[in-house]
């Protein structure tokens, strides 16, 4: 496994520790990552996004959604359901083992919602970017004038 040094990130740049910390982490996981349950993200708007997850078999009581530390976490733990064991499967290709899925999340990114319909659950989730950071323009003063002054916000 490579192994990257992130020493020049942090002498050339402040406050992105976050960033370099996130990205050492998914550069010296495992190779084996899990993959179940399978999942889609998509960018629904500018700044708006969907997490889908099949999770065929679990109903929504036996899922878990949590935001936690800048995560979010999603886990299934399907009920153990007595019928279910006096059953004899021949096959048994649908996958209900317990789960666990991480995704890190943006600054800024808020889950707004989250749904399950036909074995999928939805996670919708949205960027707000206060008021602060977003970009503004400034006013060059003359001469006379010491002090530059904002004088609207860009793009809104």
């Amino acid at each position: 496994m490579r192994s990257f040094d992130f020493s020049p990130l942090y002498r050339a740049t402040v406050g992105f520790d976050r960033v370099a910390d996130l990205m050492d982490r998914v550069l010296s996981a495992e190779v084996a990552q899990p993959t179940y349950p399978p999942y889609n993200i998509e960018k629904t708007d500018e700044n708006a996004y969907r997490i889908s997850l099949a999770v065929a078999g679990f109903s929504a009581d036996d899922l878990n959604v949590e935001l936690r530390e800048g995560a979010l976490i999603v886990s299934g733990r399907k009920a153990q359901d007595d019928a279910d064991a006096t059953r004899s499967y021949l096959h048994r290709g649908i996958a209900t083992r317990a789960f666990e899925r991480r995704f890190a999340l943006a600054d800024h990114v808020r889950v707004t919602g989250a749904s399950h319909q036909d074995g999928m659950l939805h996670i919708d989730l949205v960027r707000e970017v206060p008021e602060a950071l977003k970009p503004r323009r400034i006013e060059i003063a003359g001469t006379n004038t010491v002090e530059a002054k904002a004088v609207e916000t860009v793009g809104s």
